[in-house]
């Protein structure tokens, strides 16, 4: 079994999730008492906030290449950054470390490809939704067309992720939000919809839209896991 690495804390709320499902997920593949190798990084996450308000992503992309490199030195075979924003800087992480970052996006859009789907709405953080880290990787590597939010809309998910859900605030009114937006999406053509902000699926589940639902932590999380025991065997 190989040892994975979370670089976590972005928020910590969501980065408890990948510690559980990833454990969830080797059990359940291997049985038995057994668990999964993890070493994690978690990281305060008011600094980075900070930073991608500011647009530094440099200094966000540097702080995490070093702490990337922490958990190389160790002794992981690979990295999950167990965050979707921060994959904007994936490309600072993977010129440092000599293991695989396994990027988020990958699984989603092999998830996304499975069921043939082509057009699929996608809601995260301002930054994941309007910057082109996310939504070209998604177009040009798996061909799939992105829909995002109206502006007014953008912001709501955005203000509802940093206010509420990295906080560990669950209320109903924000998922009714959530719904009003996701329902909009399919309306207008989204054949699906991508959680693309880990701590989303805390908040809204599939049955709150009437279009299947591709929740980036739990199919990150798995990847991550089918990774580690790629040449495993159960005992």
């Amino acid at each position: 079994m190989k040892t994975i690495g979370l670089l976590g804390g972005m928020s910590w709320e969501s980065t408890a999730l990948y510690y559980k499902l990833i454990n969830e997920e080797v059990r359940a593949r291997l049985g038995g008492l057994h668990s999964a190798k993890i070493l994690l990084c978690s990281v305060d996450f008011q600094q980075i906030a900070l930073w991608q308000q500011q647009g530094e992503w440099q200094k966000a992309g540097h702080f995490c290449a070093q702490s990337a490199l922490t958990l190389r030195e160790a002794g992981v075979d690979g990295i999950v950054l167990c965050a979707n924003t921060m994959h904007e800087i994936a490309p600072m992480i993977e010129a440092v470390v000599d293991v695989p970052l396994l990027h988020i996006v990958d699984p989603t859009a092999e998830a996304i490809q499975r069921q043939g789907l082509r057009k699929i709405g996608l809601l995260g953080t301002r930054f994941t939704m309007e910057r082109p880290f996310y939504t070209d990787r998604l177009r040009h590597r798996y061909g799939i067309e992105v829909l995002l939010p109206d502006d007014e809309d953008r912001e709501t998910v955005h203000r509802i992720v940093y206010d509420e859900l990295c906080r560990g605030e669950i209320l109903e009114v924000s998922k009714q939000a959530y719904r009003r937006v996701m329902q909009d999406l399919a309306e207008r053509g989204a054949e699906g919809i991508i959680l693309g902000c880990t701590e989303i699926g805390l908040l809204v589940k599939p049955e709150d839209v009437s279009v299947p639902l591709f929740d980036t932590a739990v199919l990150h999380a798995k990847s991550a896991c089918a990774w580690a025991l790629s040449d495993e065997r159960a005992a």
